[in-house]
This record gives C-alpha cells, structure tokens and sequence, in this order.
C-alpha cells in the first residue's frame, strides 16, 4: 500500500524531513518569520529549487516537495538566514552542511524476536564510538560482541551520538540530536550495529544531552527565541523552554527524540545526562513525560544525576518520576579516595572512610540529606529502594577524563588494590557498569577531545588547562601548559583502545578476573533484593557482605581495599556460618590467575581469615561441621 501523508499530530517527530511515496513532507518550527522555505541543493553545493512552506495554525511551517527523495540535500530559509534543519536525520557534511533526507523503510531487521535483559539482570558497558576501536565507526564496534559477551557484558552504553562539529568529540557538544554523527558512519550504519547486537543477544542503550547542545553548530536561536527560556539558568547559559510561553514545540523536540531513536534504530534504552540541569516547572516534568513514553514502549531510561534525588526512581504512583535507574557516584568517589586519598576538587566531599563505604553500600549512595562543606544540603534516603535502580561503577568516563591525563583507576592505585576495587563491584548489590577498558586494566588514558574551529578550540584549550589551576599539582602554569591539547588529533589518538593488550600480562589475567566473577554474580547472586543480604565492617578495613540464598548456603563476601592486616573472626554474629555448616572460599582477587600471590586462606579449623593487603574472597556455605 502506497504511504500516504500522516497528518501532523499523528506524526512520530514533529519536525524534520519525512520521504512519502508522492516526494517528501517537511516540517519546521520558528516564530516571528515572514517567510519559510525549503533550499534543495545538488551534490556539488548548489541550489536547484526553493520551496515556499505553509505556516500552520500551530506555528509549525511545512510543505510537500514531490521531486524531492531519499538522499535529498536541503536546508531551511528563515527569512533572510539559509539553516540546517535542527531535526535534520543526517548531516554527510558536517553540521554546518545540509541535511540529508533518510529513509529507514528499506533496512531489513531481522531482530523482531529480539527482547532485553530485565534491569535486574544488566551488567552496563559504557563506551565511546570514536575510541572502543581504531576505525572508530559503528561497524567496527559488532568485531568485539565476543568479548563482550565472553566478559558477561550483556548492555552496551554508547556515549552521545548525536552529530557535532568536527570530526572528534566527546559527544556531549552535540547540536543536531536526531542525526547520527557522521564521523560513525551513517545511519544505516548504526541500524546494522543495532541489529546485530540484538542477534548477539545484546542490548544497547544510548546516551542522550537534553540539558544543553554544543558551542558550534547550534542554529536554534535563528529558528526561535523561544526554545530558550531567560527564567531559568544552566552551566551552559540558558535553559530551553520546557514550561513558559511557546514550550510545547520545545517539549516535543526533546520528547519525541527518544521515540525517534527507539523507532528507527530499536534503542533499548536511554541514559539521560544531567538531569538536575534540566529545569521544569511544569506540572510534568520532561523527564517523566519521556520515561512515561518510552517505558510503555519497552525502553529504559536511567538519570544522571548528582544529587541523590530519590524522586527520580520512585514510582509514579507515590510522586516519583519512575524512571529506572540512576547512576550513583557516591561509590565511585567513596572507593576511589578510599584508596587514593585524593581530596580535591569534588573529591573532596568525600572522605573515604570505612563508614561512607559502609554507608554506600548500605543505601545505593553516601548522602541522604547531610549538610555539604559548602553548606548545601545534598541527597535523600536510598535504604528502601531496591538496589537494581542504582548504577554503580569505579570507572565511567567522566571519572577518566575529566582527569588531566585521562589516567585510569588501575594507574593510580596497586594491581592488589584494582583487583579487590573491581570484584567489589561486580559482587555488590547493585547494577554495575563498565568503562571500556577497565576490564583488562587498559593503559589506555581517555582524555577530553575536541575538533573546534580555530577560535573556539583555542578558547577550550586554554579553558581545560584552566579548569586544573586550583589543584595543587597545577598550580604552576608551566605544568598546566603539558596538559594534553584537547583539539589535537594525538589526544583524541592516544585515547584509542588497544586491543593487543588483551594478550599480555598483566592485563589477560585481569581480564579473567572480571569474566570469573560476573560469572559467579550471574550465577550465585540473583537474588539481591532489599532483605536478602546485609553488609557489616568486619574490621577496621573490611566489609562483609552476606546474601541470604533460600534453599542454599550463604554467600559471604569479604573485602578490603587497602593494605592492612586484619583478622576476621567468621565465629561473630555477623560472619558465623548456619548450624551445621561452615565457610568455603571459592573465589579470591589475590589467586595467582589473576595476577596475586596467593589467596588468603582459612585459619584456625576455618574460623578466622587473616587479610594483610587489598583483597576480595568470595566464601559459600558448606554442609559441614557445626561451628
């Protein structure tokens, strides 16, 4: 059956380019314009036709283009000013260029039985296009589903997608948010990434910027004044105008955009970055209208945010936004400056004691409302909140790069010490998530990139060497001056993964580390609801989490991050093993293959484990005698 033209509120984006079978139908928003149209252009850079479009009575202006088709390049005329649509499918030229007409009819999915992980289930692998791989495009990214998959991997995370100027970035100064990146490869590009990881059995979730769009590139403002609201103030400068006059068309720009990607691309889920950025008065904020919408069709939807806002993942029914997930950096900062004693910076509202890391492991987060050094309160309670609506993470690529040299976790700490840091993680409560790399200890740093022009990048290089003058090592402008120039192409270069590494000690056997034990958390920890397990210090620098397995022995997992000598004394209340029962260690951090001397063992008739460097022994009850 022949297409025929949706009528606009049927439509699934308010705005862009759609290819009918009788042309193609174009919709825009702008206001306080005299004239309105469409600027098709030849593949060598010329205009061959103009098109007038029709203002409707909802300010939206469009027009039916019968000669135009799939592959069309065209812009918009605003008046006096010639733009790329900001809803534009593909930019082959840049952001700058004209967009191009898509139409993903004729891709051939084949992942119709396809259906996710439940969120319970996700082990989350965050990665970057550009750098997971040497050719850095989408394609490349399906060589590696083995790995992942041989990890225990079963959700990737892609940073931001949404096209940029310039060839490199990383993602978060994107300005046309419904085209995929050029740089990656093109859109049918990624509908082949996404369809074969659905046939890999993996899920893939996407990172998406509501709260800004780039420096370079952003042609809102040209289309109206009033997707920006005065009223309100980001760290990027003014808010977009989610509840004052004119917001409606804003609205939809923003909501329908997941839809868009979940439709066209089969997007499994969505990572939404810096919530607390994204001010709304109204009475449904946009984040719930967008997690309403894209839960009913199948999709996740997990916040970033700061500010431990329980409000964020509690169920609609009782005032909550119900959205899936958060991520939960407390324990990131609570575990790094455990073992680093870093104080700087945000680390710095962290003192990485036994009891913030008890605490973190209790709740989900550290704060639940205590007054900051700052004298801000921050954060609400976490404690009755199931433990799969937290991410978790000690790596993510905020915490690599926004570090001066992009330096890892496993660069700064002992290998005893990223061992225990690491199986921690997967072994806890909550959902964990992976930084490309941190799996075989990469050396690999992820630096800040950029490919602006000449003037902006001159400003950004001199802002990021800026932004470190008030830490100590920095204080001296000579040492500013080596940080790593984010627009030169060694930056974005060195931040490659390589893949060699694999091979070679010491990173294969940490990479066996990591398969072992998202095995064993896939295949003994299923049950980490809220009363199935406690977690206790059992030393002055140990935890203990124990999991309460109905029909089955006990899992006791002990950890400590830093070298200490303790004795754990299994006969206490917290550690004492069943009647008739008592502990086997089954799984250690310190075991040769993984790159340890050797497994602290069981003493004194397998009452007391004696810990004396960083490490993390896994313990299952065992019929046995009484103890």
């Amino acid at each position: 059956m022949p297409q025929k033209r949706r009528p606009p509120e049927n439509r699934l984006v308010s705005q862009g380019a759609e290819p009918l079978d009788e042309g193609v139908f174009f919709r825009t928003w702008a206001t306080d314009k005299k004239n309105v149209s469409i600027v098709v252009f030849s593949d060598k850079g010329s205009a061959v036709r103009e098109i007038p479009m029709k203002r409707e009575t909802t300010g939206y202006y469009s027009a039916v283009d019968a000669a135009s088709s799939p592959g069309t390049l065209y812009k918009y005329r605003l008046d006096g000013n010639l733009v790329p649509d900001i809803a534009s499918r593909f930019q082959p030229q840049g952001v700058h260029g004209p967009s191009e007409v898509v139409d993903g009819r004729s891709f051939r999915w084949t992942d119709s039985g396809w259906k996710p992980p439940a969120l319970h289930e996700l082990v989350i692998y965050e990665l970057h296009v550009g750098t997971f791989t040497q050719e850095g495009t989408f394609k490349a990214i399906a060589e590696r589903f083995d790995h992942l998959k041989g990890i225990g991997v079963n959700a990737i995370e892609l940073m931001p997608i949404a096209d940029f100027a310039g060839d490199r970035n990383w993602g978060y100064d994107g300005v046309s948010i419904y085209a995929p990146s050029r740089a990656y490869g093109t859109p049918d590009d990624l509908r082949t990434l996404m369809n074969s990881a659905h046939q890999a059995g993996l899920a893939v979730l996407l990172d998406v910027v509501y709260n800004h769009l780039g420096p370079d590139g952003n042609y809102m403002g040209v289309y109206s004044d009033h997707y920006f609201n005065a009223e309100h103030d980001t760290p990027w400068g003014a808010a977009f105008n989610l509840d004052g006059p004119d917001a409606t068309p804003v609205r939809n720009h923003f909501a329908e955009n997941p839809i868009y990607w979940m439709k066209e691309f089969h997007i499994d889920g969505f990572r939404l970055d810096a919530t607390h950025a994204i001010p709304d008065d109204s009475p449904k904020h946009l984040i719930q209208q967008i997690a309403e919408k894209i839960q009913e069709l199948g999709a996740l939807v997990i916040c970033e945010d700061p500010r431990n806002e329980r409000q964020l993942i509690l169920p609609r029914d009782v005032g909550g936004y119900g959205c899936d997930a958060v991520w939960a950096d407390d324990f990131h900062h609570v575990v790094r400056v455990q073992m680093t004693h870093e104080n700087e910076g945000y680390m710095g509202y962290f003192k990485g004691s036994m009891e913030e890391l008890l605490k973190t492991v209790r709740q989900g987060w550290l704060f639940t409302g205590e007054l900051q050094k700052d004298g801000i309160p921050r954060g609400t309670p976490g404690a009755d909140i199931e433990p799969e609506h937290f991410v978790h993470c000690i790596s993510n690529h905020d915490q690599v790069g926004n570090r001066a040299y992009g330096d890892r976790l496993n660069q700064l700490v002992s290998p005893a010490a990223y061992r225990a840091a690491s199986a921690l993680l997967l072994t806890d409560p909550y959902t964990p998530m992976l930084f490309m790399g941190q799996e075989w200890a990469s050396s690999s740093p992820f630096l800040y990139f950029t490919d602006h022009h000449d003037e902006l990048g001159k400003g950004v290089t001199e802002g990021r060497r800026k932004e470190f003058a008030e830490f100590s090592d920095f204080q001296d402008q000579a040492k500013r001056a080596v940080i790593p120039d984010p627009q030169a192409l060694t930056t974005f270069n060195l931040s490659k993964l390589d893949w060699a590494q694999l091979v070679r000690e010491p990173h294969r056997e940490t990479l066996r580390l990591y398969r072992d034990f998202l095995r064993f958390r896939r295949d003994n920890l299923t049950d980490r609801r809220r009363g199935r397990w406690q977690v206790e210090q059992v030393s002055p620098t140990a935890i203990a989490i124990r999991y309460r397995r109905h029909g089955a022995g006990d899992i006791l997992i002990v950890a400590q991050l830093e070298a200490n000598d303790s004795i754990l004394e299994l006969e206490n209340e917290q550690l004492r093993p069943g009647k008739g029962r008592t502990w086997k260690s089954v799984i250690s951090t310190n075991e040769p293959a993984y790159g340890g001397r050797a497994a602290a063992g069981l003493e004194s008739n397998g009452k007391k484990v004696a810990l004396t460097e960083p490490e993390l022994i896994v313990f299952s009850e065992q019929d046995g005698q009484d103890t």
